[in-house]
């Protein structure tokens, strides 16, 4: 029996991708200088915050230019104390398979999904990024295989809660040359967020893209918490004093280098209510000020944010709202993150 799969069209390489729309020698630089000052925050050696914000997925190219363009202007207010990544988040995983998936798959989201144009987009948008607020930003890889459309422009990326037990994310996150951030999965068993560092952290030889391919570990992989949900389908936040201090002390046990956490304030360490991570924040903050081994390891925050408050049908068409999960309206934004290099 033949394969119930309809190929539809044979999609542009990376490499020929690049080709046609290439990076700059400006982008290049500016990438180089910014992944070494991330290096440095997960090494230790530089001691700002890192926050990893933005909307919770990239809809309109415009809109997420304009939120990038606002975090420029207080970037430069809090260079001593933060270094703010933004999230342009170009491919959404979904829960149950239905809704939006990203720019990705459609760089339109009331059209029908088109993965040409989609990849255009992604690299397009993050390219605008780059050139026109010096940021070169932070993306989910979802799918291991499409992260060199875009691995020339990237300093930071996420492995999902849903990917994180997988054996392809762990294998490419060993040879990205990023750091990437695990997150622990929706079950909440932080071991096979341990185990997936562990994994990236090492040397592999397998396929990728058709290719056989040997990679070098990447000794920037690091824990990402992001809460999680019980049996019952309760949220259940793990971001608390005592939850950093097993992750630290799982870290010493397994013999992991480079200690580091980033912790996620929104999915379930809030309970997906948008306004906690205000809160959350600031808590975080406190506990790194109560133990100096926490300060050390939590390297940094994950905030979703955007123009306007919570969230939005894909309909309604309000101009820099999510149609994803709702996120932080700007106003609240600047005044925290502002708060936050108060803290730091």
């Amino acid at each position: 029996m033949e394969m119930e799969m309809e190929f539809l069209r044979k999609l542009p390489t990376p490499e020929e991708l690049k080709r046609q729309f290439p990076v700059s020698r400006q982008i290049a630089e500016t990438k180089a200088k910014r992944d070494e000052e991330i290096c440095s925050i997960f090494e230790g050696k530089d001691h700002r915050l890192l926050l990893i914000i933005g909307p919770c997925s990239a809809d309109h190219e415009d809109a997420v230019l304009d939120y990038i363009l606002r975090l420029r202007k207080v970037q430069d207010a809090v260079a001593d104390k933060i270094f703010i990544v933004p999230r342009i988040y170009t491919n959404k995983p979904r829960t149950i398979g239905v809704g939006y998936k990203g720019m990705l798959h459609q760089p339109d989201p009331e059209k029908e999904a088109d993965m040409l144009k989609g990849i255009i987009a992604i690299r397009q948008m993050h390219t605008r990024a780059v050139e026109e607020t010096g940021f070169t930003c932070a993306d989910e890889m979802l799918y291991p295989e499409n992260h060199r459309y875009l691995s020339d422009l990237l300093s930071y990326v996420a492995v999902g809660a849903r990917s994180v037990e997988n054996q392809q994310h762990r294998l490419t996150a060993s040879g990205v040359g990023i750091p990437v951030g695990m997150k622990n999965p929706t079950g909440g068993d932080v071991t096979v967020m341990m185990n997936s560092i562990i994994a990236a952290q090492c040397s592999h030889t397998f396929l990728y893209r058709g290719w056989e391919v040997k990679t070098g570990g990447n000794p920037y992989t690091h824990a990402i918490l992001r809460g999680y949900v019980d049996k019952f389908g309760r949220n259940i936040p793990n971001y608390h004093y005592e939850d950093l201090q097993y992750v630290l002390e799982l870290y010493g046990e397994k013999e992991i280098s480079n200690p580091a956490v980033i912790v996620d304030a929104n999915h379930s360490n809030s309970g997906k209510n948008f306004l906690e991570q205000i809160r959350i924040s600031k808590d975080i903050l406190h506990s790194c000020k109560v133990s100096a081994d926490i300060r050390k390891l939590v390297k940094g925050l994950m905030i979703e944010s955007y123009i306007e408050d919570g969230a939005q049908k894909v309909s309604e068409h309000c101009y820099g709202k999510s149609i994803t999960d709702p996120c932080l309206g700007w106003e609240k934004t600047e005044k925290l993150i502002y708060e936050l290099a108060e803290l730091w």
